[in-house]
């Protein structure tokens, strides 16, 4: 236990982290250590393993409870599963045992005292995991491959811990009951109170043979690829859930599910708004003026739009249902494509006479946007007058 590192350490917290911030930082770790991300790594492939350790205790109120209080004493079993502190020499005994003590008086300080059963089925740990894809996948759907490290049931000795062919015995400290009583002096005089038995963490069995491949652990850590389909729609920072693809549950208990965080590429030419998509096209002074029939690209492929005669900068098109699949759902958003004139630079002696002939042939009032613009400086300047 001695070479253990601290689990907060592992993730760069501080004692008493949230459990948003040990996710965020569990995550954090997986973006830098996967070993998909660092083939050949084995200092990489050893991190991701510390990681994932300490993300399966402090994700766990339970173990995060029983770790703060003893440490890796807390959380071993082969430690009692916690219950073998006894740090304080007071006179109040072994502070250890204090709230049991107060517990057989009071009711214990604010809560019960009683343990959950060691050998009734427990789910496992829920697995963090993250996956950028492009936008293109993201609009349509596509299917991912995931690797991911994973506690497993032990194939071996099928999650019993016990080498082939051999079974538990009884407990020898607790009977079987998987409790033991101890006596204990206190300022209220000689106190017998019961504990869960240190030998077998309250289980009532110990495992006298134990397995080879778990060490008696009745889990083994593997790595696993899993398939996953990814649905048309999702959005950057929304999280896939597979169900039962996480750590596998102990005593018999199903296993977590494999939470997957998506990060969605930017694209060079659309931008995502909910399910719209938007783009903007450049388009010639002459195909604003006389008008023009336009290509623009779309998620599925080209589309043909018109230009009518006089379009101005800026002017936003509606190419209904052209924009992202709503996820379950048989509808799409919308695609607007906002045009943007382009004015032409470096023309040359002949270009520049031309348009300034055009320019001193064309009325102001052939300009509704100019003329608006100056009626209401006018009006402005004649009420401050």
């Amino acid at each position: 236990m001695a070479d253990k590192r601290d689990y907060y350490e592992v993730l760069g917290l501080s004692k008493g982290a949230s459990e948003e911030e040990i996710k965020k930082a569990y995550r954090a770790g997986v973006k830098k250590y996967h070993p998909d991300l660092n083939p050949g790594d084995k200092s990489a492939e050893e991190k991701m393993k510390e990681l994932n350790e300490a993300y399966e205790v402090l994700s766990d109120p339970d173990k995060k409870s029983r770790y703060d209080q003893f440490g890796h004493a807390g959380i071993d079993p082969s430690y009692g599963g916690g219950g073998g502190f006894s740090g304080f020499s007071g006179g109040f005994g072994d502070m250890g045992d204090i709230g049991d003590i107060f517990s057989s008086f009071f009711g214990g300080f604010g809560g019960s005292t009683s343990r959950s059963n060691p050998n009734a089925p427990r789910r496992g740990q829920d697995i963090q995991a993250e996956q950028t894809i492009s936008f293109m996948d993201a609009c349509k759907g596509t299917k991912l491959k995931i690797k991911i490290q994973r506690m497993e049931t032990c194939a071996e000795c099928n999650g019993t811990g016990s080498a082939p062919g051999s079974s538990t015995d009884t407990c020898p400290d607790c009977h079987g009951t998987g409790q033991v009583k101890a006596v204990q002096r206190t300022p209220f005089g000689m106190i017998s109170t019961t504990k869960p038995c240190l030998k077998c963490g309250g289980k009532g069995k110990v495992i006298t043979n134990p397995c080879s491949k778990c060490r008696g652990a009745g889990r083994v850590s593997n790595y696993a690829t899993i398939e996953v389909n990814v649905p048309a729609g999702i959005a950057d920072g929304q999280t896939l859930q597979v169900r039962g693809q996480g750590h596998s549950g102990i005593n018999g208990g199903p296993s977590g599910d494999l939470h997957i965080g998506i990060t969605v590429r930017p694209d060079p030419l659309f931008e995502r708004d909910g399910y719209d998509i938007r783009t903007e096209v450049p388009i010639k002074f002459s195909q604003a003026v006389f008008g023009d029939e336009i290509e623009v690209l779309c998620i599925d492929g080209k589309v043909k739009i018109n230009i009518p005669e006089g379009t101005q900068t800026g002017t936003v098109f509606r190419l209904k249902g052209k924009g992202v699949t709503k996820i379950n759902r048989n509808e799409r958003g919308d695609q607007f494509v906002k045009v943007v004139i382009e004015v032409p630079h470096g023309l040359n002696k002949k270009q520049k006479e031309l348009l300034k002939a055009f320019d001193d042939s064309v009325t102001d009032d052939k300009y509704s946007n100019r003329s608006k613009f100056f009626d209401k400086l006018r009006s402005v300047l004649n009420k401050s007058l």
